[in-house]
Order: structure tokens, then C-alpha cells, then sequence
């Protein structure tokens, strides 16, 4: 409808005029064309918001080698197919800021590794993080895990699980497989784990390193003696936490930073040449009467198999068992099988009522395929 105001108030605006030679007269441009501009600077914007996230994601990505120049890095992981060989800067993935988004306040982190044989799903890593959701106060203690991957599908899988994964891969090592024991790769996998876990050290953090075998079901630092320097689990206990002669194994420890224990863990690694061949928990049964460890004046302690027990010497009572480590077992099937009954008789015992979670009756179905009769059959040492 025609508006009938006056000819002097309909607008304000001036009519339509054209260029001419002498003058430019401003023009009012069609709603259409504004529009038009507008949407096409929301484009540009758009973009360069995208370009922005994309570039800066590139810092959650893992490390690979680096042998593509630097003009081409960070291509490639926006348009995958640009080249084959990827070297983006990873300063999300480094030890440091690793270790220190997964710190407690007193500077301790909880450390694993993994390979692509324990990484695949249904796997190994996938019992030992379920241990930790459903044992009793342990589920908060993820928060402090590190996963320590041994070679790319590892360190990719554990992206897809956890929050505070590290890449240990180096050139020359190949971990991906099930490194079966006492093999040239067992050898060197444990003693590549022994010199890293100096660096730890070095780095000023306290830590467990608990192997991904080792199910967590009651949260272990209140069993902890807070003023020992080095403790370790066992495949056999004698009864004494200060006896020497205990049978330790190095798939659990707790260790506190310090000079002492920094220059044991550089003996240990340094040992691996005057014992060739063995690995590093013998060794570590050999050094710990040498005069060295002695004059250290290292504070090292045993942890009773009651509460840190395994598939060697299992924990009797499920009302005090912290952890349950799959050692005395060779082949990853066999160690699978028995940690999954494991997880079932845990879960079995926290449902029962508390008055017969008492019974002497509860207990452990397992060794099951991880018997000693099966570690005769294969001819080789009990203790793994």
C-alpha cells in the first residue's frame, strides 16, 4: 500500500543519481547486492577461520620422522594425500609437558608401555585401563597415567583411549610385535624401558611404572613406604620387605627422584654390557648385593606379593590385594585368558555382601593357563 505522507517525509533518502564527469553522486545500492557482499565476506572469514583450527591442531599430532623438508610439514595433515613422509612440530608431545600435564602435586606420574601386540583391541591395554575403572580408588588414578608408546599404531591406539600418551619410537627399533621372552627384542625392549625411565628421573618425577599386565585393583600408595628410594614387586616374598634375597620383578616399581636412585638406574642400564644376554630383572638380581648399589646407600624394599601379588605367587585375600600382575606366563593368549578370569573374580568379590567377602573360601580361579606346567612345556624360566 502507498504510504500517503507528505512528499517531504516519505524519505529521507536522496533518489537514485548517476556518474557524470564533473561530480561522483552517491549511489544507494539494491538490498540483493548488499546481501550478496555480505555472504561473500562471511565466506572469506569462514575460511581463514578453518585454515586457523587446522594449522593449529597440528599440535596435537604425533611425532614422526622428520625427513620431508620444512616448506612441506605441516601439509600433510590437511591434505593427507600432499606427501608421504611426515615431520609436523609436536610440542604437545614432548616428555616434559607429557609428564607434567599428568603430575600429581608432588611431581609423581604412573607409567606403562605399550606395543601394537598389547595396543590391539580387546588386548592387553584394554584389561588393565578396565582394572582401573572398576577397582576401589583406583579410577582417579588415570588422571596420572602415561602411556608409553614403543612404535606408531601403540601411540595412535593410545590417542584413541587415554589422554597422556608419549611416543618412544626410534629409528633402527621394531617393538609392533609380541616380543616373545628372552629374545634379542624382549632384551632390548626392557633395557630400552630401564634407560628411559632414568630420563624420568632426571626430569625431577617420582614414578610407578607398573607393566600393562599388572591389574590395578585397590589404589597402592597408601602400602607405600614414603621413605625408601626404590620399590619393587616380586615374583617370590620371603617374608621381609629388607630381605635381599627376595625374587624381584621389574613389571612394578616405585621409585622417588633423587641422586641416588638417578645413578642406580645408570649402573643398572650401564650392567647390560658386563652381563650380555640377560635381561634386566637378572641383572638386577645380580647388582643388588654389588658394593656399589651398597654405597649408594640406596633405600630399596621389597613389596609383599600379599598386597602385589601375581600369576607367581597370587595375593590370598582379595580384602587387601592392591595389584595382580600376569607374571610366571608365557604367550599373550594364554596371559589374555587368564587376566579376563582375573577381572571376572574381581568383579564377582566386589558384588558379594561384606560378610562374605570375609569367607577364607574367596579366592583367585587363576593360574589357569598360565600354570607352571604350561612354563615346562615351553623349557623356559618361570619368572617373566
Amino acid at each position: 500500500m502507498l504510504s500517503h505522507r507528505p512528499l517531504s517525509q516519505r524519505s529521507r533518502y536522496p533518489p537514485m543519481t548517476l556518474r557524470t564527469k564533473s561530480a561522483v553522486v552517491p549511489r544507494w545500492e539494491s538490498p540483493a547486492l548488499l546481501f550478496r557482499r555480505a555472504l561473500l565476506l562471511a565466506a572469506v572469514l569462514l575460511s581463514c577461520f578453518f585454515i586457523f583450527r587446522s594449522s593449529d591442531s597440528l599440535r596435537f599430532l604425533p611425532q614422526f620422522s622428520s625427513s620431508s623438508s620444512s616448506s612441506s610439514s605441516a601439509f600433510p595433515y590437511i591434505f593427507p594425500s600432499a606427501i608421504i613422509d611426515y615431520s609436523p612440530v609436536v610440542e604437545e608431545y614432548t616428555l616434559e609437558k607429557v609428564l607434567k600435564d599428568a603430575s600429581m602435586e608432588d611431581k609423581t606420574v604412573i607409567l606403562t608401555t605399550l606395543n601394537e601386540a598389547w595396543a590391539a583391541e580387546n588386548s592387553t591395554i584394554d584389561l588393565f585401563l578396565e582394572s582401573f575403572r572398576i577397582g576401589n580408588g583406583t579410577l582417579k588414578l588415570l588422571n596420572h597415567l602415561v602411556i608409553i608408546a614403543l612404535d606408531q599404531k601403540a601411540f595412535s591406539r593410545c590417542l584413541e583411549l587415554h589422554n597422556h600418551c608419549f611416543s618412544l619410537v626410534s629409528e633402527g627399533d621394531d617393538f609392533h610385535q609380541e616380543a616373545y621372552f628372552m629374545t634379542p627384542d624382549y632384551l632390548k625392549m626392557m633395557w630400552r624401558r630401564i634407560d628411559f625411565l632414568r630420563s624420568v628421573l632426571e626430569l625431577g618425577y617420582d614414578f610407578v611404572f607398573t607393566d600393562a599386565d599388572v591389574m590395578w585393583f585397590r589404589d597402592p600408595f597408601p602400602r607405600f613406604n614414603l621413605d625408601a628410594d626404590f620399590q619393587i614387586a616380586c615374583d617370590h616374598f620371603f617374608g621381609s620387605a629388607y630381605n635381599i634375597h627376595n625374587k624381584p620383578n621389574g613389571g612394578f616399581t616405585y621409585v622417588k627422584a633423587n641422586n641416588r636412585t638417578i645413578d642406580f638406574y645408570k649402573f643398572w642400564y650401564s650392567s647390560r654390557e658386563t652381563y650380555p644376554g640377560y635381561h634386566d630383572q637378572d641383572v638386577l638380581n645380580i647388582i643388588k648385593f654389588d658394593p656399589f648399589v651398597f654405597n649408594l646407600g640406596l633405600k630399596m624394599q621389597f613389596l609383599d606379593t600379599a598386597y602385589f601379588g601375581g600369576l607367581c605367587e597370587p595375593s590370598k585375600d582379595l580384602n587387601q590385594v592392591c595389584t595382580m600382575h600376569a607374571n610366571c606366563c608365557l604367550g599373550l593368549e594364554s596371559k589374555l585368558h587368564d587376566l579376563r578370569i582375573m577381572l571376572q573374580d574381581w568383579r564377582q568379590f566386589v558384588s558379594l555382601p561384606p560378610s562374605w567377602k570375609r569367607s577364607p573360601f574367596i579366592t583367585w580361579r587363576v593360574p589357569e593357563n598360565c600354570s607352571i606346567e604350561s612354563l615346562r612345556h615351553y623349557g623356559s624360566p618361570v619368572n617373566k
